[in-house]
């Protein structure tokens, strides 16, 4: 089944939650960084996350969710895609380090 983790990011006007969904089967785990996450406005910030799979070309996918707002995707990663890009956040899944981490550029 698909594995979810959640990450919040707090601003002064807005809660955003950023998480990832690892679509696999049982057995396969996400690790990522625990607990909410304070960002500034114009500051750098990565979320980490690695994964555990016995699947040659996993898919993971990047979900924000605004305060009182349904998920959006943000970004998606597969062996075929492995560098995404969309509203100022980037990742790219590394297969050899089972990593698919979330950065925010300053």
């Amino acid at each position: 089944g698909a594995r979810t983790v959640a990450n919040m990011f707090s601003a002064t006007h807005s809660v955003l939650v950023i998480f990832l969904i690892f679509r696999g089967t049982n057995g396969d785990s996400v690790t990522q960084t625990e607990g909410p996450v304070t960002v500034t406005e114009g500051a750098p910030r990565t979320l980490y996350c690695t994964y555990q799979t016995s699947d040659s070309a996993p898919y993971l996918f990047w979900y924000v969710q605004y305060l009182n707002k349904a998920p959006q995707l943000l970004l998606k990663g597969s062996k075929a895609n492995q560098r995404a890009e969309h509203q100022g956040f980037q990742a790219t899944l590394v297969t050899s380090d089972s990593s698919f981490h979330l950065q925010k550029p300053s």
